[in-house]
């Protein structure tokens, strides 16, 4: 056989290739999904008061379905409403998710629908990002998003970061908002070691009407929609880890007390 076959095409584009059972995503052991209510399997429903209610059920979230599939740990560091601001303020430090026992060897970060689209905060600059003294930050979206993945490094240096973008939503029309965050997760790319971008605007599948009616239940995702998302996310990661492998040689020892050198 020829064994290149199994990793790459040198044409290969992400998300050509959708994985079935186990992935090379199962190189982690442990991995956490940061995020809003899409990162917590959230199921939105219309209570007999017309009014709308709301349930993170984190076994129903893409994370739980991609750890399921691949035998690994997968904790879920979100919750409904999410914005990165909440996320460095209060949120992971109530929680405890700086502690070192929390440590993974991948985070997935799934942040800025809310502060974004909901409450229309400041994006920033990559000039507003100090990786070598995260305090500096300043105190806007990108600033609090680039602090999650230092405090994150400090607890597991040799981690991989993969930051999911937006998806192609045809509601959204033409959104310049969410271009210019896609375009600074890849500069937080260049500024950061171990990091990839998940492009799931450029990649993925169109949100149109269409999928809306198969796959989201009122504001967010059905059953099914959290599975496709699963693939998708899963099937990306492979993607990443079949055509960088040295890259991921020594995810092994990450989080681990043992001590390497190549």
């Amino acid at each position: 056989m020829d064994w290149k076959k199994e990793f790459y095409r040198a044409d290969e584009k992400p998300l050509d290739r959708l994985v079935e059972s186990y992935s090379y995503t199962s190189v982690f052991r442990t991995m956490a999904f940061v995020g809003d209510s899409l990162s917590s399997g959230e199921f939105q429903i219309l209570g007999s008061d017309g009014k709308n209610r709301y349930y993170d059920m984190f076994e129903y979230s893409w994370g739980q379905y991609i750890a399921r599939a691949n035998g690994l740990t997968a904790y879920n560091f979100s919750r409904g409403g999410m914005t990165a601001h909440e996320y460095i303020d209060t949120f992971a430090n109530e929680r405890g998710y700086w502690d070192r026992d929390k440590a993974a060897q991948a985070y997935v970060i799934a942040l800025g629908v809310n502060d974004i689209y909901n409450q229309h905060g400041e994006i920033g600059t990559l000039d507003d990002v100090h990786p070598e003294d995260y305090t500096k930050n300043a105190k806007n979206f990108i600033g609090y998003y680039a602090q999650i993945v230092s405090r994150y490094k400090e607890i597991s240096p040799d981690a991989k970061f993969f930051f999911v973008t937006f998806p192609n939503e045809t509601r959204r029309g033409e959104n310049e908002d969410g271009k210019k965050v896609i375009e600074l997760l890849y500069g937080l790319c260049d500024l950061f070691e171990n990091c990839y971008v998940i492009d799931l605007y450029k990649y993925g599948p169109v949100y149109d009407e269409e999928f809306g009616e198969n796959l989201w239940m009122f504001g967010h995702l059905n059953p099914m929609g959290y599975i496709v998302t699963a693939r998708l996310i899963d099937s990306y990661i492979d993607y990443i880890v079949r055509h960088n492998p040295k890259d991921f040689e020594t995810i092994g020892f990450v989080t681990k007390d043992i001590e390497y050198k190549f």
